[in-house]
């Protein structure tokens, strides 16, 4: 604790007595300084015990006094110490009235005791204090360590809650709660998740607080990591503002964590490039020797039915997006004690999964998130059938296993394909199984041979000299029927015969050929949809 007026009254070296202000006592205080300036408010810093003699004032004067002490007050001075026996033989009543007025303390000061006795017993309170935090910092470092090397994050969580006499918690990547302590601190903590989410925008350093006199606690936010997007989050709450001893708590335990999320780092590219063999292993039909490269730290998602997702962006900001989705479907997969192998590949990102497992569901969420930012008016929504060349498109597999994970890598890949050509962020490739083929059609490609194949039988009607297409279109919707393609376009089906003859005669094509006839019919569709 710091000195306070209370602990140089009761210094028996000093012999102060208290004139006024008896009920403010316990205030702390900063330092102890000398002036008899008519107005030394200037050089005031604010949580001073201010010596005078009265030298310059006239402590006869109650109005002089009256402003002279509310100035002092106003500019945060704690105490007031006056010399008796040097100016004045006793303190004078109207400074003892201007005090009580305002509730500053008064200390009346001896003539045997010297402002200077004050000013060393206020400095060495301080030093002593001052080394108490140290000695206690460089305790809660001891236990910190050991906490971290024995138990890891949660030991030192603990550790750190106790030490702030509060509460600690710890954020992965994605913003969500990986432990906390006490175990009551998870609910708290998982309230913070748009404030941690709005520090990790940040560059790394970086720290926020949170709450304050008129919350239920005082929660400072500290990111982790050293590079420039933070790898996770730390938050302490408090009842009030942390002290000396409780920095340094605080400090040790952000280098600690820091350090362990680093190592993790190590560990998870080691674990990258081994799943990168794995998955190597796996496309080209080696499931025996990729169960074997696995074993621990991936044979238990090769054991069940899993997914394959490919995500793929362009360069500049969607490149984070394809970390930050990497980030998310591991941070599920460790929170849901599921496998997940995660393989970047330059702008493109393969994920092998487990079915209908958290890891999946994250990347669907996170997807679905993505789709409705871009949808947001004011960016404006992509063209159906074009990609948005700066965006993230995902792509996901049917449920396989392992002898069939090349043939899951080309599914997701072909919705990857279809999502790229459509402007959406996800597409399941059960859904184009379940779907329509004439969606794809509205592709630019696609409508580009429409027009070509058609053109010649458009320019001819556009002349008035017969509708040969809109008699083809009934003529296929009706397989071929004469006299029922006839009723729909009400004519004789002989006048029909004589336009499908026109329509073989320009196109150079023979409607016997059933390609031709479903070339057509596509293109009529194509068409239809522009």
């Amino acid at each position: 604790m710091p000195p306070t007026l209370a602990s140089l009254v009761n210094h028996s070296a000093l012999k102060l007595t208290v004139r006024a202000g008896e009920d403010h006592l316990d205030v702390p205080v900063r330092w102890a300084h000398v002036s008899e300036l008519a107005d030394p408010v200037p050089y005031m810093e604010g949580g001073e015990l201010l010596l005078i003699t009265a030298l310059k004032l006239d402590a006869e004067d109650r109005e002089a006094m009256r402003r002279y002490v509310r100035r002092l007050v106003g500019a945060g001075v704690v105490g007031l110490g006056f010399a008796v026996g040097v100016n004045y033989d006793e303190t004078p009543e109207p400074l003892v009235e201007a005090c009580a007025q305002e509730g500053l303390p008064l200390l009346e000061v001896p003539r045997r005791t010297p402002f200077l006795a004050i000013s060393k017993a206020v400095s060495a309170a301080i030093a002593a204090d001052q080394y108490r935090a140290v000695t206690a910092g460089f305790a809660a470092q001891r236990e910190l360590t050991k906490q971290a090397l024995g138990t890891g994050p949660e030991g030192v969580l603990g550790a750190l809650a106790a030490q702030v006499d509060g509460w600690a918690a710890l954020y992965d990547a994605s913003g969500a709660v990986v432990a906390a302590a006490p175990e009551w601190a998870g609910r708290r903590a998982a309230r913070l998740t748009a404030e941690v989410e709005r520090l990790r925008e940040r560059p790394a350093p970086a720290s926020s607080v949170v709450g304050g006199p008129d919350h239920e606690d005082r929660v400072e936010l500290h990111s982790l990591g050293t590079g420039r997007r933070p790898r996770a989050a730390l938050a302490v709450g408090t009842a009030a503002a942390l002290g000396t001893a409780e920095r340094y708590a605080v400090h040790s335990a952000i280098a600690l964590l820091t350090l362990t999320t680093e190592r993790s780092r190590s560990l998870h590219a080691a674990e990258q490039r081994v799943g990168t063999a794995v998955l190597r292993m796996l496309l080209a039909g080696e499931p025996d020797h990729a169960r074997a490269v696995a074993g621990d730290l991936y044979g238990a998602l090769l054991d069940a039915p899993f997914r394959m997702i490919v995500a793929e962006s362009a360069s500049g900001p969607a490149g984070e997006h394809l970390g930050e989705l990497a980030e998310t479907v591991e941070s599920a997969a460790a929170r849901a004690g599921e496998a997940v192998l995660v393989v970047p590949e330059g702008e493109r990102l393969v994920v092998v999964a487990a079915d209908e497992g958290a890891a999946v569901a994250a990347c669907t969420a996170y997807a679905a998130a993505r789709e409705t930012e871009r949808a947001r008016p004011e960016r404006g929504r992509p063209e159906q059938g074009r990609a948005d060349e700066d965006g993230l498109v995902v792509g996901l597999s049917a449920p396989t296993g392992p002898t069939a994970a090349s043939t899951a890598y080309k599914q997701a890949e072909q919705a990857l394909s279809v999502a790229r050509r459509r402007g959406r962020v996800f597409v399941e490739h059960e859904q184009l199984a379940a779907g329509s083929v004439l969606p794809l059609l509205a592709d630019d490609a696609v409508k580009a041979f429409a027009d070509g194949l058609l053109r010649a039988l458009y320019e001819h009607d556009a002349t008035g000299r017969g509708d040969l297409v809109a008699s083809l279109r009934a003529w296929l919707s009706r397989h071929g029927q004469w006299d029922a393609a006839a009723a729909d376009l009400g004519v004789h089906r002989h006048t029909l015969r004589y336009r499908m003859r026109r329509v073989e005669e320009i196109l150079g094509r023979s409607l016997d050929d059933p390609d031709v006839r479903m070339e057509l019919w596509l293109a009529l569709k194509a068409t239809a949809a522009e």
